[in-house]
């Protein structure tokens, strides 16, 4: 049982490192969210900070609502992308773990 014990503890301490790890990558992490076909693009952090909004000329002289929409929509989509590459590292991160059954994470 102590064998067991310290063999998770062990396993515990890779994973601190392995998340801490894996949350440094995802903060430097950029993604591009698209609507419009492109015509407005929202480049994000893994930190969901809005770095940059690009919209396309033509967009621009067209109905202010169907601007502000587009916006939205992209700054949505960029979040969507952010949430889907953090779980995919972090779900890459876990896979090796073996937990005790019934066990889960977060704690």
């Amino acid at each position: 049982m102590a064998g067991n014990f310290g063999n998770m503890m062990k396993q515990a301490e890779a994973l601190q490192r392995n998340m801490q790890k894996a949350q440094e990558e995802i903060a430097r992490l950029e993604v591009v969210g698209e609507s419009g076909g492109g015509m407005v693009k929202v480049t994000m952090t893994g930190k969901h900070e809005v770095k940059r909004v690009q919209i396309e000329p033509a967009v621009a002289s067209e109905d202010r609502e169907m601007l502000e929409d587009l916006v939205a929509a992209a700054i949505n989509d960029a979040v969507r992308r952010v949430e889907q590459q953090s779980a995919e590292r972090m779900q890459g991160m876990m896979a090796g773990l073996r937990l005790p059954p019934g066990m889960k994470l977060p704690f």
